[in-house]
């Protein structure tokens, strides 16, 4: 029964910290937030980027894949712009999957800020092709995905711009070093 322990104890802490890291992304989303004037659609930035982006860092690419889909999934469905649930399902869950991985490649575990930033930028196009072609079908036209476009990059350097000093802070706590 002992040998049980470390394995229900990893996969309860994995449990947890995926759980928080999905409320995280949520409410980040859902209550720290600006609505831009500059078109219909892709004028929301909020706070639950920088947050996929952090999480990313500290705990790597499949929480960040699972928070990003299922956190801001959830915010859309939740707060009527479930039209955009697909879209930002995939989106938000490959940039999460992205940055973890870039962050956490070659065993850095998210402790290289150059890497860190390269995976977040790295995510940028393929959020924004993503968020295209679903609003290309949703909306069955090619030309309205593009007022989303300025919002969606004012979002995402928000969100650099937001996790790479939290990150840099974050992990020269005494949990992160210790898991480092």
């Amino acid at each position: 029964m002992q040998n049980a322990t470390p394995y229900s104890s990893t996969r309860t802490r994995q449990l947890v910290i995926t759980s928080m890291s999905i409320a995280l992304v949520l409410v980040a989303t859902m209550f720290i937030n600006i609505k831009l004037p500059i078109a219909a659609n892709g004028g929301l930035i909020h706070m639950g980027t920088a947050m996929l982006f952090l999480i990313a860092i500290l705990f790597g690419p499949r929480t960040a894949l699972i928070a990003g889909a299922v956190g801001m999934g959830l915010f859309d469905i939740l707060m009527g712009y479930t039209i955009w649930a697909p879209g930002t399902i995939i989106a938000r869950g490959l940039q999460g999957l992205i940055v973890g991985y870039i962050a956490w490649s070659g065993g850095r575990k998210g402790t290289n800020v150059a890497f860190n930033l390269i995976g977040m930028i790295a995510s940028v196009p393929v959020m924004l092709l993503v968020y295209f072609v679903h609003e290309g079908i949703a909306f069955s036209s090619w030309v309205a995905p593009f007022g989303s476009i300025t919002g969606n990059l004012i979002q995402n350097v928000v969100g650099i711009l937001v996790a790479i000093p939290v990150g840099i802070a974050l992990k020269k706590t005494r949990y992160f070093r210790q898991r480092g």
